[in-house]
């Protein structure tokens, strides 16, 4: 029976991210690409103590926009599990949403950051298990998002991979499909995000939202300074008289104010960079350095890649996606990973 069960089971790769889950199914790809946000109710509020209000796409539009008696918040924090009861909640709606109405318990492969400890694996997986997984498994982050980006990981060569997402980046070197250096700082896409909202408070004099942090870096923001600036309006609240008001941000504004946080960022890299063995260091020079995850997305990354390490870095392809497709094919092969 159980052999049957198995032979049926659906596969799930989850990609679960701070600020996205993305789910992968073998055959089908990368089917669900949601914002890894929940909306709970409060006591004494009209949905009652820890009510799920909304999940995903529906919870993130909610976020700095609720009344009272709803709070719309990330259940992952860094990379690993704040709030285990609400990250299960989103898991389960998440793998069922992905089945649809298959009856068979779906076998579940998650990621996690290259720095986690085995406490922290285990909720992953509990989480999983009690969301309806037949069986749960972990892969870290690096491994799955060299996959994804197309790097032949077992073969004696050192590759190094830098996923950055938006809880944590994890920096890596692989040699015969094992992590040979890694590290995994908690600064990434969400500490840029706060680093602009500081910076625009304390030189505009005006308070916005970790959203429209968010947008303003996407729209403008890079990671070395542009001869040739874009310029942004950004509305917020004016922290003087309390009214609206707009300013026009610019490229080189959002440089000087992410500069720390990148310098945090490009200080993993080089760390891993010297902990690791000449040989492999070698192969890193012919080989460049990869860059996976939706924060390396950012203008001019592997450009401030380059100039801190003297090392060339290009893009995985579909950066954001090279995790979860990293963990349809980690599916394919579960006795090797």
């Amino acid at each position: 029976m159980m052999a049957t069960m198995s032979f049926f089971s659906p596969k799930l790769g989850i990609d679960l991210g701070t600020t996205n889950v993305l789910v992968f199914v073998p055959g089908k790809g990368v089917i669900i690409n949601e914002p890894s946000v929940v909306a709970v109710g409060k006591a004494h509020g009209k949905y009652g103590a820890n009510k799920i209000v909304a999940i995903g796409a529906e919870a993130k539009a909610m976020i700095g926009r609720t009344p009272d008696d709803i709070i719309a918040y990330r259940p992952m924090k860094d990379g690993v599990i704040a709030d285990y009861r609400i990250t299960e909640a989103m898991l389960r709606y998440f793998m069922k949403k992905a089945l649809g109405h298959n009856p068979f318990k779906p076998t579940v492969l998650v990621s996690v950051p290259a720095g986690v400890t085995s406490t922290e694996k285990r909720a992953v997986i509990e989480a999983a298990l009690k969301a309806g997984a037949s069986s749960a498994y972990v892969v870290k982050e690096p491994i799955l998002a060299a996959i994804g980006a197309g790097i032949p990981i077992h073969e004696p060569m050192g590759r190094m991979v830098v996923d950055i997402g938006g809880g944590t980046i994890d920096v890596a070197v692989i040699s015969l499909g094992g992590i040979v250096a890694s590290t995994s700082v908690k600064c990434a896409g969400d500490r840029l995000d706060r680093a602009i909202v500081d910076h625009v408070k304390k030189q505009h004099n005006l308070a916005i939202g970790d959203k429209t942090a968010e947008e303003v870096k996407i729209k403008i923001g890079s990671a070395v300074p542009l001869n040739e600036e874009l310029t942004f309006p950004v509305k917020g609240r004016d922290l003087m008289s309390g009214l609206p008001r707009t300013v026009e941000l610019s490229t080189n504004d959002l440089v000087q104010a992410m500069a720390r946080e990148l310098r945090e960022m490009t200080q993993a890299i080089r760390r891993v960079l010297q902990d690791t063995p000449p040989e492999l260091a070698a192969d890193i020079i012919d080989n460049g350095i990869i860059l996976t995850g939706g924060s390396s997305q950012l203008r001019q990354m592997p450009e401030l890649v380059y100039r801190r390490t003297g090392v060339v870095a290009k893009l995985g392809q579909d950066p954001y996606f090279c995790v979860a497709r990293g963990t349809g094919v980690a599916l394919k092969h579960l006795d090797m990973y």
